[in-house]
């Protein structure tokens, strides 16, 4: 079963959540909020935020919230607000305030065996590939 949040408009650009994104990927959600709540980066507030929500999405399908596991964590770039400052001699200095979207999807672990699965065969394929020596 897949539980997921869509966080949108978010005042924080998708660089730096990112950042703090690829650190939690291959946590657990219950350690990752753990996590995220001493991350000294402002950008780890949303995506705390985020994933505290799904996994009250989760609670309340009645999913086992110790059994579930990361199957996607997009960090989507959303519209940007454009700015500018006044530069000298009657010159503009541009610049964008970008936002972001988070997208969270959990899983249980039953259904993300077999996604692993499938990924170690498709990494065996591609080394008895290189090893007959073809080139794709």
């Amino acid at each position: 079963m897949e539980i997921q949040t869509i966080q949108k408009y978010l005042h924080t650009s998708p660089r730096k959540l990112r950042l703090v994104a690829d650190m939690i990927r291959k946590m657990e959600p219950a350690r990752a909020v753990d996590v995220l709540g001493i991350t000294p980066k402002a950008a780890a507030q949303d995506l705390e935020k985020a994933l505290k929500t799904v996994l009250a999405n989760a609670k309340h399908q009645g999913v086992d919230a110790s059994k579930l596991i990361f199957k996607k964590i997009e960090i989507n770039e959303s519209m940007k607000m454009r700015r500018f400052r006044a530069g000298t001699r009657g010159r503009v200095k541009p610049y964008k305030k970008r936002m972001s979207h988070i997208k969270i999807v959990l899983s249980d672990e039953q259904g993300q065996e077999s996604g692993v699965k499938s990924l170690e065969l498709s990494k065996k394929t591609v080394k008895s590939k290189e090893e007959k020596g073809v080139k794709s």
